[in-house]
């Protein structure tokens, strides 16, 4: 910073004058008055920083969604925008396992994983006590918005802090950060621990939600963005395809009943689906169609219109965490390669394309930074891949934890002394193994024995040996840091490539570490970021130390990642 010092022409007069010159002393109220050189701070110019960041989360979304269905997206659309404007890291990789929803955004927005951040899945099972625990549970809350019980939500179970925390800490709490998805996890652990507000959907009411954790009313923007009725508005629209179903050449036929899963009341799983005869009594069909992009996208403009995001007088930078969740829901009912999917994805471009163009008129093209990236991604339906000759499968883990059982019964003499495999994992009923003094070793050495000879499994292993297991080191890698001493269990299952676990033959899920799960979506654009793209290896613990630099902020406390300085000026 410069000082200028403004020197006047007489310093200090200190009691002199004619008097001074005989010795004569000068009375105090006579004295001529001390004149001090006072420093002036020239006026500095802002550190520069974008007015506003956007991080768009789109769930579920794999990488090669970019360029599937590239020829059919807009060319002024928002993905064609985004890679042409913008800099893509094209070899994205998740760094952990599960790569479930809840610990995706929390490793985009902490730059950390499960080992340090405990959220280790959507839901897990805390060791201490055996009991199965939600990633944003939340007891000592209240809803705001609705007198449902799915407003009891908070970030509290998330034990480092956000990017979107280090933004407020580092301007003494003078940005403004607000987190908005259909989940309340999508929503809740971007938002951080610190933010003004986050919201989510309330099936029960169509409402948008809170808690009050962040406040004890709605602002009357929201209830009056409530009170529109979006949800009821959006479903008498029925799901119509944009185009006519014969140039959907990217996908399978539109009746693949083998391969996708119908809405209940449907004889087949087709386009055009009727929601308006049957959204009474069901406004979270909301979530299983387009619209829920939609809506939540209307709520992020709404936000920026009432917080007056990115027009902070202070000049100082606020941050929206936004996440898609629809493309989640309808991934899982039909699967990767149906038209449901396509025809999401098109529309989903153009309502990214709009609110980038919005974006543009609200606060000026160039002035602000945005980010899209997914939380996962998701693996081809198995019966699909064995139709079509690749070896696949569906692993029913409930009775894989039957059997399991049975086994360690005949030898122990207890019963149920594996309460889960939730998130690949096995958890062991410590109430039971410690009150027995039962060999937990011992007892993980059985488990191991036992799920290698399981045709769907690869390997199992002990989380705690991880380091000196002999299985690839990729593997090692996510196995150590998907591991929370807390909230993980004790033997990791590691299936064959094409395998998830469940009961469905329709649809399809994620949470393994193939590529079809971790390889994600990673691209900026706007104030700060390069054109261009790169092949070089990135990580989703990378993206907050990207915007931390950005930013010229702290990295967020328990940030492993490094900033992907190709990205940026």
């Amino acid at each position: 910073m410069k000082i200028k010092l403004l020197l006047p022409s007489l310093i200090a007069i200190i009691g002199l004058n004619a008097s001074a010159q005989t010795k004569k002393p000068v009375h105090p109220a006579k004295a001529t008055p001390v004149v001090v050189a006072t420093p002036v701070v020239a006026a500095s110019p802002a550190l520069p920083r974008p007015k506003l960041v956007v991080g768009i989360v789109v769930d579920q979304m794999r990488w090669d969604y970019l360029y599937r269905y590239y020829d059919r997206y807009q060319d002024n659309g928002g993905f064609k925008r985004l890679l042409n404007e913008g800099f893509s890291c094209e070899n994205t990789n998740v760094d952990y396992i599960p790569t479930v929803t809840a610990a995706g955004h929390t490793c985009i927005y902490t730059g950390s994983v499960p080992a340090l951040h405990g959220i280790a899945g959507n839901d897990f099972i805390v060791q201490a006590t055996g009991k199965s625990m939600y990633c944003t549970e939340d007891t000592s809350v209240r809803t705001v918005g609705s007198t449902s019980a799915a407003g009891q939500m908070s970030p509290r179970n998330m034990l480092t802090n956000t990017i979107t925390d280090e933004l407020r800490l580092s301007t003494n709490f003078r940005s403004k950060v607000i987190g908005i998805a259909l989940k309340d996890r999508g929503g809740i652990l971007p938002a951080g621990h610190t933010a003004n507000a986050a919201y989510w959907f309330d099936d029960a009411t169509g409402n948008w939600i809170t808690s009050t954790y962040y406040m004890k009313d709605l602002p009357q923007w929201v209830k009056d963005f409530n009170d529109q009725k979006l949800a009821e508005t959006y479903l008498k629209n029925d799901w119509n395809p944009v185009y006519p179903l014969d140039t959907y050449l990217q996908s399978s036929a539109d009746n693949s009943d083998r391969y996708e899963g119908k809405f209940k009341g449907m004889d087949a799983p087709t386009l055009p689906v009727k929601t308006s005869g049957m959204y009474k009594g069901n406004l979270g069909l909301i979530r299983n169609t387009p619209w829920g992009n939609t809506i939540t996208l209307d709520m992020a403009v709404a936000a920026i219109n009432n917080e007056q995001l990115g027009n902070n007088s202070n000049a100082v930078t606020d941050f929206l965490a936004v996440s898609l969740s629809s493309t989640d829901y309808i991934g899982h009912q039909f699967g990767i390669n149906a038209v449901e999917i396509e025809d999401t994805y098109l529309r989903l471009d153009r309502e990214i394309g709009s609110f980038l163009t919005y974006l543009d008129a609200k606060l000026g093209k160039g002035n602000y930074t945005v980010f899209l990236t997914a939380d996962h991604g998701a693996a081809h339906n198995p019966t699909f891949l064995t139709d079509n000759k690749i070896p696949a499968g569906v692993w029913d883990d409930a009775a894989a934890k039957n059997a399991l059982n049975k086994q360690l019964m005949d030898k122990y003499k207890v019963d149920s002394l594996v309460i889960s495999l939730l998130n690949y994992q096995v958890n062991f009923n410590y109430r039971i193994v410690n009150y027995l003094h039962l060999d937990e070793d011992a007892l993980k050495k059985d488990c191991i024995s036992f799920l290698e000879k399981q045709p769907a499994v690869a390997f199992a292993v002990d989380m705690k040996k991880a380091q000196t297991a002999s299985i690839p080191e990729e593997l090692r890698m996510r196995i150590v840091n998907g591991y929370s001493l807390d909230h993980s269990g004790t033997v990791q299952i590691i299936l064959k490539p094409g395998w998830f676990s469940g009961k469905a033959a329709t649809g399809t899920t994620h949470g393994t570490w193939n590529p079809y799960d971790t390889h994600i979506p990673l691209v900026f654009m706007g104030w700060g970021i390069q054109q261009g793209h790169t092949n070089v290896a990135t990580h989703m613990t990378d993206i907050t130390p990207t915007i931390a630099a950005l930013l010229h902020i702290q990295a967020p406390n328990g940030s492993i990642g490094t900033p992907i300085v190709q990205v940026l000026k």
